[in-house]
């Protein structure tokens, strides 16, 4: 008999995303309650949001705005006509027992976003990733569990309904994405998006974005999908990123080891680094959606879509192309300047003002970025400003200072100081025989590197230019100093 050699069988996961979006309206979906983050619990509430009864919702056309202008922005199709719907369920934090939410007809379908990403080798991919809708809902409340119980960890939950009613847009991916990588970059770029628009500040820290992941496995070849678990309570992007890498491998190993995969909910333990069981998943059928009777459907007439899709910013994805293709930068310098909309307005301002783009994306990229993660500050509570960056810029690339003293005085810059009381009595000294002497000064004090130097040791001439700067407090031309430097050493 010939031995048969066992063949380890190759997977790959299947992974969509569901996020939640809470839109940054003053007042609630369906009420005038404020939608406050931080309020003292039960405060932001009204008998609409409560369900009390005789109330009828009325919707906020903000949030309509908001949701439109969102699925615009994915590339989705806009309906002319939706409907809201009832989701029935149970839930302590769920006032009415159902949610106001959108079923068979949602305010936006068929989108996509693009995402960018290392490969293993390093090449950077750039991979579309399907939007199969966008929906518009209200929040549930909140449980906050205390007490201690040696079972479940706590003895009672207390209800705060501050959330309840609050405005969201349900996001739902194609299964376009294969790693915990990719499902982490689609949904940071979703937040960059939301950011862009204004629509919402992203905040996973406070609940405003929320991600659920959908992920099965299946055998590479396959066209199958395999049983979907649910993965939940993720609170940043490495969290996803971790959770979903620790949920292919359970399945994996389950798979291999014969046994079967639930379709569940599961929720991400940070401490432990693992997935648990919470739940199994529930169907559409379990929730009895019917229309909503107390809310009139939507019409989105051509004028009023023109209109918003006109009010759409420049999208992320669309600087960085710009950036890339226009400006020369690399996809290094595009990826920090585009992160954050306010940091792309300060660097397109410092172009406005004249400076050069690869001087200003490096300023802002390296010396700002350092100051402002090291004070915790965002760009726009720095005094400095485009204006007065680009002139710095432009003082550097005239001869008139020199990189080392803009990046001495870059802490007065950025408390507010001018360039021109900055760099007062600063200019760089570029005439020759102002230098000549000093250069001469710097060989006498230094006999021994002189002498070291000229039997060959020509790494020297760094510290005979370092002698030169720091006798003329940085005021002497680098340039023109080292050209100096080296005649005279090797004269």
């Amino acid at each position: 008999m010939t031995a048969v050699a066992n063949v380890k069988t190759e997977y790959e996961a299947i992974i969509g995303l569901e996020t939640h979006c809470q839109l940054s309206t003053n007042t609630k979906i369906f009420s005038s309650s404020s939608t406050a983050f931080g309020a003292d619990p039960n405060t932001n509430i009204d008998p609409v949001c409560m369900g009390l009864p005789g109330v009828l919702p009325v919707l906020n056309e903000k949030v309509l705005e908001y949701a439109v202008k969102t699925g615009l922005a994915l590339n989705c199709q806009i309906a002319e006509y939706s409907k809201f719907d009832r989701k029935q369920y149970f839930y302590p934090d769920l006032p009415k027992n159902y949610q106001i939410s959108q079923y068979d007809l949602p305010i936006a379908e068929h989108g996509w976003l693009e995402i960018e990403f290392a490969d293993a080798q390093g090449n950077l991919i750039r991979k579309p990733i399907g939007v199969t809708r966008l929906h518009m809902e209200e929040d549930a409340g909140k449980l906050v569990h205390g007490g201690s119980d040696r079972l479940s960890g706590s003895s009672y939950s207390l209800v705060d309904y501050n959330r309840a009613g609050v405005p969201l847009v349900e996001i739902v991916s194609e299964p376009d994405l294969r790693s915990g990588a990719e499902a982490a970059e689609y949904a940071e770029e979703l937040r960059r998006i939301v950011r862009y628009l204004g629509v919402s500040d992203g905040n996973m820290q406070e609940g405003s974005l929320r991600c659920d992941v959908n992920i099965s496995v299946r055998p590479v070849g396959t066209e199958k999908f395999g049983v979907k678990v649910e993965i939940k309570n993720m609170n940043s992007f490495s969290a996803i990123h971790r959770a979903i890498d620790y949920e292919i491998e359970r399945q994996i190993a389950a798979i291999e080891a014969g046994e079967p995969i639930i379709q569940e909910t599961r929720l991400w333990e940070e401490g432990a680094q693992r997935t648990i069981s919470m739940r199994t998943k529930e169907g559409s059928s379990d929730y009895r959606y019917f229309p909503e009777p107390d809310l009139a459907p939507i019409e989105v007439s051509k004028k009023q879509l023109e209109q918003w899709k006109g009010e759409l910013p420049e999208l992320p994805a669309q600087k960085r192309h710009r950036y890339e293709s226009e400006l020369g930068l690399s996809v290094y310098d595009t990826r920090v300047l585009t992160e954050d909309p306010a940091v792309a307005d300060f660097f397109e301002n410092a172009i406005a003002a004249g400076a050069n783009a690869k001087a200003a994306a490096n300023w802002i990229t390296q010396d700002i970025a350092a100051y402002l993660n090291k004070q915790k500050l965002s760009i726009t509570q720095i005094a400095l400003s485009p204006a007065n960056l680009a002139e710095v810029i432009t003082r550097i690339e005239s001869g008139t200072i020199s990189n080392a003293q803009a990046k001495q005085k870059l802490p007065d810059l950025l408390d507010g100081m001018s360039p021109e009381k900055a760099f007062a009595g600063q200019e760089l000294i570029t005439d020759p025989s102002l230098l000549e002497p000093i250069i001469d000064e710097a060989m006498a004090a230094n006999p021994k590197e002189l002498e070291k130097y000229r039997n060959g040791n020509t790494k020297l001439l760094g510290f005979f230019v370092g002698q030169v700067l720091k006798k003329t407090d940085k005021r002497a031309d680098p340039k023109l100093t080292n050209e100096l430097v080296e005649k005279k050493l090797n004269s």
